[in-house]
């Protein structure tokens, strides 16, 4: 594990009075997360949650408090430093192992991890395509899914630090599975990821730990237990069950 916790120190926190506390801090997801922190307790973490739960919010935050770009791109790209973190990348901190320390003080070059973005995945391959320390591919001949699957076989090879936010947004089912394999050797090689999805499929990683964010704010559950493989669940054995309540007038 390269990273343990991630908190919000007391003394970085403005008055819950004060006009600066506003969004993202008043997420439920985010509050629990200032007045408790997170742990992590796996190689793979996944968070997942409805539209507009928060966690995005977390796995950017997470990304600009481990140094990288929450527009997304690889760990020790030049100037990623100097441009304006959210409010919660700005206050975020990491407890880490040693080894995670040793990783985030290592030299720019040799540092390794990688924010995947769904939102900006597209615009940031076709302008780092060729470039040295990425690939060789070129993404803009390709489909989107495809795209999407050269970068994470070029980006995500060595242990380090990987986010993913949504990176279902191009993938069929068999490329779904792909990125499942690739994850678990990832982790079983001493990487690290968190991965924000809605994906039940990617959410069922073995030996991941699945983290549910939503009103209540987040906590752990296993798969089985998820809303979402339920909906699924629900939705694939009778489809009409839940069609028919937003088709029927």
């Amino acid at each position: 594990m390269l990273a343990r916790r991630a908190y919000v120190p007391t003394e970085l926190l403005p008055s819950r009075t004060s006009n600066r506390w506003q969004w993202p801090l008043d997420v439920p997801c985010v509050d629990q997360l200032v007045k408790e922190g997170m742990s992590f307790e796996r190689p793979v973490t996944f968070l997942v949650g409805e539209n507009g739960s928060g966690k995005s919010t977390l796995v950017e935050a997470f990304a600009e408090a481990w140094g990288l770009d929450a527009r997304g791109g690889r760990a020790g790209r030049k100037y990623v430093n100097d441009r304006p973190k959210t409010p919660l990348g700005e206050m975020l901190k990491f407890e880490t192992s040693a080894l995670g320390a040793r990783h985030r003080s290592g030299t720019r070059t040799k540092r390794r991890g990688y924010f995947h973005r769904a939102e900006t995945a597209f615009g940031f391959m076709n302008a780092v395509s060729g470039m040295q320390g990425y690939w060789e591919d070129d993404t803009d001949a390709m489909s989107h899914g495809e795209s999407f699957l050269t970068v994470f076989e070029n980006m995500f090879k060595e242990p380090g630090f990987y986010l993913l936010d949504e990176p279902e947004a191009a993938l069929s089912f068999q490329s779904c599975m792909s990125l499942v394999a690739l994850m678990h050797r990832l982790g079983e090689s001493g990487a690290q990821i968190i991965c924000a999805t809605h994906s039940p499929l990617l959410a069922s990683t073995p030996g991941a730990d699945i983290i549910e964010v939503g009103d209540h704010g987040f906590r752990r559950t296993t798969w089985d237990d998820l809303a979402l493989v339920d909906h699924w669940r629900r939705f694939m054995t009778s489809p009409t069950a839940y069609l028919r309540y937003i088709t029927e007038e």
